[in-house]
């Protein structure tokens, strides 16, 4: 019997919750169980006025898309947010439901370049997260991408694989500014300060 299926449950409404969006053996449950982000407030805690202004953008969030688009393997930020307004796990691991607005791509850029742009901060905390996340088994901890090369990490040299984590590290912000700064020159904003400290945790 040849069946067609209708369109009509486009227009139904429907109960749910995020929780129940999301496939328990999901990455992104993996990501929020392993990746203790708490770590981030205390760093940006001075950057902040605790009694005055608007609230900003969640720090963590910050960090959770630029995570999001490492370990998804999306190819840029501008496709990451995209792919966030209809992602379910990852509105999830946001903490953002379908009837919240993620912030704005300019947004994230203002943010990103106010807390971020003159200093090593997110360096490290790709240091931290991808650390942590080979620890935990979340990415191949034998071969680690570094633009666009393969370095092959070595769980018994210590040394070198502390190396191959702050060379990986390092290249994650460095992509991440080079995409901000054309962000920034759409708005007619001076690029971002290169960054020239290497390793953070020597």
């Amino acid at each position: 019997m040849l069946a067609k299926r209708t369109l009509e449950s486009r227009e139904q409404i429907e109960l749910n919750i995020m929780e129940n969006l999301v496939p328990k053996d999901h990455l992104v449950r993996a990501l929020d169980e392993f990746l203790d982000l708490s770590f981030v407030y205390d760093e940006l805690e001075k950057e902040y006025c605790l009694d005055n202004g608007r609230p900003g953008v969640d720090p963590v969030v910050l960090v959770k898309i630029a995570i999001i688009k490492k370990m998804f393997g999306i190819s840029s930020l501008r496709r990451t947010f995209k792919e966030i307004e209809v992602n379910a796990a990852y509105r999830w691991y946001l903490g953002y439901s379908f009837n919240e607005k993620i912030p704005h791509f300019t947004t994230y850029v203002k943010n990103y370049s106010k807390r971020f742009g003159d200093n090593h901060l997110f360096q490290k905390f790709f240091e931290i997260i991808l650390e942590t996340a080979l620890q935990k088994k979340l990415v191949d901890p034998e071969v680690i991408f570094v633009d666009g090369s393969h370095i092959k990490a070595s769980a018994n040299k210590n040394k070198r694989h502390k190396e191959v984590v702050a060379e990986t590290a390092k290249y994650y912000q460095e992509e991440l500014d080079e995409e901000i700064n054309l962000k920034r020159s759409e708005l007619g904003k001076k690029p971002l300060k290169k960054k020239t400290l290497r390793q953070l945790n020597s």
